[in-house]
């Protein structure tokens, strides 16, 4: 093997062709490409490709990962998400082998980009939580290029992800062991977005209605952006259990120190399958702690006109607090995400946020988003045609370095 020459290995990926389509790339760059497949929607994404097929219990996993990183030399592992059951064999055991780990994300910056790291993504990223490191890395980078653009398309992804779930139809016959990683079955799923949508159409104009009256009124707000519970932003990287522990504890601070004349939005994510009555469970909260005309519930509309007025945002750890700070809102975080830095965000209680509400450091926020747009974000897509061959060509050269962005800068 010639010293430029390298051995990849591909975990799981998201479902879209983007795995296969890096990997012919670095095929055709004269690399080693294996595959481990885990379930027959990772086949369906990747045939006609030779692959392993594991088909044991998790258990197993760790025995065949070693007999494979040793029997193939292989240099490098790419995963999709670091914190899958099938991937946290790999992500912990790999460095002692010798083998590195690049995980793909979506972006930290959205919708042209999508991260890829080394070693781990969001709460096991190795950007650093010093705001003077970001400041002198910003410092000497130069603005980052303007992404070539795509039409992200919704339908495109759900019609990936029903492709992949109806290839799992035969799972119990071909990978009778394997558990998705999601609790969620697609059936349940795909009926709940169907219902959810649905009311989404019927209720349109009368949530248009809720946000133009919020952002004309000169009554000041909050933002709750909610996040999925199935996230592993959620389930991994906070200690809430799941968003109505999130929504809960949010609320009973704003009714005990928030203005009184303030009021607080709460939004809800839209990929939610709707399985939680979030407006119902607010609803009876907000009664309780006599909050029913402060506070306001919406399932839909754009974030960033809410962004751009609210007094401030609370947020677990999602992206859209990269958002909030890009258009100067006050922010706190309730976990660690990459972006919560002092001089970014609020370091205190969320009970002092509520009338604390310092402005970001949009001179810091330029360095930050500087630093971890080199160094952990590339130009594509996870899913649509177009946005994923981009993804794959930007991609490979990352992969193909030496040292990946981020090493350098650190």
């Amino acid at each position: 093997m010639s010293a430029d020459k390298r051995s990849f290995l591909f975990l799981q990926g998201p479902c879209s062709p983007l795995f296969a389509r890096i990997a012919d790339r670095l095929r055709s760059h004269g690399h080693d490409v294996h595959k481990i497949n885990f379930n027959s929607g990772d086949v369906a994404y990747w045939s006609p490709r030779k692959a392993i097929h594991f088909r044991e219990k998790l258990q197993a996993l760790p025995e065949l990962l070693e007999s494979v990183w040793l029997k193939h030399g292989i240099s490098d592992q790419i995963l999709f998400g670091d914190c899958r059951p099938v991937h946290k064999a790999a992500a912990l055991r790999a460095e002692r082998f010798g083998v590195r780990s690049y995980v793909f994300d979506g972006g930290y910056f959205r919708p042209f980009w999508i991260t890829l790291e080394r070693e781990g993504v969001n709460g096991h990223s190795l950007l650093p939580r010093d705001p003077d490191w970001f400041r002198d890395t910003g410092k000497r980078l130069p603005e980052p290029s303007a992404p070539q653009l795509f039409q992200p398309s919704f339908t495109t992804q759900a019609t990936h992800d029903v492709l992949y779930h109806l290839a799992g139809i035969s799972n119990p016959i071909l990978f009778p062991h394997y558990k998705n990683h999601v609790s969620v079955s697609a059936p349940i799923e795909y009926a709940a977005y169907l219902k959810r949508f649905s009311l989404l159409k019927l209720n349109k104009h009368r949530e248009k209605r809720i946000i133009s009256t919020l952002l004309s009124d000169k009554t000041p707000f909050f933002l709750l952006p909610l996040q999925l519970n199935s996230d592993a932003q959620i389930i991994n990287h906070s200690h809430f259990e799941n968003m109505s522990e999130v929504i809960a504890f949010v609320m009973r601070s704003f009714a005990a120190c928030a203005p009184t004349h303030a009021r607080l939005v709460i939004k809800n994510h839209p990929l939610d399958m709707g399985l939680v009555n979030y407006q119902k469970n607010i609803a009876r909260l907000a009664q309780e702690l006599d909050l029913a005309e402060r506070i306001v519930y919406i399932e839909s509309g754009n974030i960033t006109r809410l962004l751009a007025q609210a007094a401030g945002t609370v947020t677990v750890n999602s992206t859209s607090g990269s958002a909030a700070l890009e258009l100067n809102c006050p922010i706190i975080t309730l976990a660690d995400p990459i972006y919560n830095l002092p001089g970014l965000t609020f370091q205190g209680h969320l009970d002092a946020f509520w009338t604390a509400l310092p402005k970001p450091d949009a001179e810091l926020f330029s360095y930050f988003r500087k630093t971890v747009m080199y160094g952990t974000q590339i130009n594509g897509s996870l899913y649509c045609n177009h946005g994923t061959k981009l993804a794959a060509e930007n991609a490979a050269r990352v992969l193909e370095a030496e040292k990946s962005p981020l090493e350098e800068l650190l």
